[in-house]
Order: structure tokens, then sequence, then C-alpha cells
């Protein structure tokens, strides 16, 4: 499975795109997107996904 950010939450300030270990996360209309083909949850990186511990609006970045 992969996370997805939820558009209407977010803020565009683009921490989860430098904490994103696989590339995954990228703007798409002027906010951020992540790309599930590429989303690997951070796992063998990290012990929970990067996007959600760093967005600082909570309930944005989610599993899809």
């Amino acid at each position: 499975m992969a996370y997805k950010i939820v558009a209407s939450q977010c803020t565009a300030c683009g921490a989860c795109e430098f904490e994103c270990p696989s590339g995954a996360i990228g703007t798409k209309r002027g906010t951020y997107v992540i790309d599930a083909a590429k989303c690997t949850e951070c796992e063998g990186n990290f012990p929970a996904p990067q996007c959600n511990s760093v967005c600082p609006v909570p309930g944005t970045c989610v599993p899809a």
C-alpha cells in the first residue's frame, strides 16, 4: 500500500518532499502528491512513513 496527501489539507510547505527516501513526492497544481508506484512507506529506511512524521498538519499524509 502507498500513502497519499489529502490535497485540501496540504499547505504546500514542502517538508514531505525532502524527507521521502524513494523520491515519490512531487508537486501537481500547487500541492504535493505521492506517486503510489514509487511509495514504499519508507520500509527499509525508517520505522514509520516520513511524510506523515514531518507533516505539520495532522491527517494530511494518510494510507491510500
